[in-house]
């Protein structure tokens, strides 16, 4: 089987940072978002590693059938690359640097033979899925705030202006856990997903992003509204959107016209 996707993605510096230390992928079949930590030359180049080995994986190709195993060796490769970086950096007379990154990561796999989404989160970047006209958050928070939450302590509300809301448990490249949490979503239930950094999550609730999906049928116009309702909202960190639609079985004659709409992406139900 082959799956016919869709996909538009944007990334801004916002309105108060001086670098943009987020990083996206969209490379059909995989596509993440990495939100970096560390400032210049530390948090944009640990997320640029992120993408350039997810890349590598999109280009050099996967078995379908061991998705899990193939992004936690990618995001290992990825962790040893940062702090390989970062000790560098300290011998080279920065005994303070730092560098780190979330990630959040979708790509298609086999599952019972049948296509599915496989999604991998280390972090505070989220991935969620809309379908329906629904829109549910799949990933879970690597946070101090919402280890609270699960702990009853604060409420969710609270938890968006807790003055710790930034302080993430589980990252590539710093002291804290590097170990990522897998969702496996049938493609029937994420007829969209979306994927962003807490530039984005953190600046819009979850019912505004719901209706810019709803309201936008193209996947890049509804990439670039959502970057511009976070840029509305204050821009108070760098901000990153990747958003993709399963449009059903790709045709399987390559001459067919169809199959040529601008901004359209065909994907093999086995990611080779």
């Amino acid at each position: 089987m082959r799956v016919e996707l869709r996909h538009g993605a944007a990334t801004d510096v916002g309105r108060v940072r001086e670098v943009n230390e987020d990083a996206f992928l969209a490379a059909p079949p995989v596509f993440a978002v990495a939100d970096g930590m560390g400032g210049h030359d530390g948090g944009d180049v640990a997320s640029a590693i992120v993408v350039e080995e997810l890349a590598r994986l999109a280009e050099e190709g996967y078995d379908p059938r061991r998705g899990a195993e193939a992004v936690a060796a990618t995001l290992e490769t990825c962790r040893r690359r940062i702090e390989e970086y970062g000790a560098g950096q300290r011998a080279d007379g920065q005994p303070g640097f730092s560098a780190g990154t979330t990630a959040v990561v979708a790509m298609l796999v086999e599952d019972d033979d049948e296509p599915r989404w496989l999604l991998a989160n280390l972090g505070d970047s989220r991935a969620y899925r809309f379908d329906g006209g629904r829109l549910e958050q799949v990933s879970t928070d690597h946070s101090v705030v919402q280890e609270l939450v699960d702990a009853g302590a604060i409420t969710p509300d609270a938890a968006a202006r807790h003055p710790e809301r930034h302080v993430i448990t589980r990252a590539l490249g710093t002291t804290g856990s590097s170990e990522a949490d897998y969702f496996l979503l049938p493609l029937p239930d994420a007829e969209r997903l979306v994927l962003c950094s807490d530039g984005v999550s953190g600046m819009i609730e979850d019912d505004e992003l719901a209706g810019i999906l709803a309201a936008t049928a193209d996947p890049r116009e509804a990439a670039d509204a959502v970057l511009a309702a976070a840029l509305a909202a204050g821009g108070h960190d760098n901000a990153t959107v990747v958003v993709v639609d399963v449009v059903g079985p790709a045709s399987e004659r390559p001459d067919d016209p169809g199959r040529r709409r601008p901004g359209t992406e065909r994907e093999p139900g086995e990611p080779a």
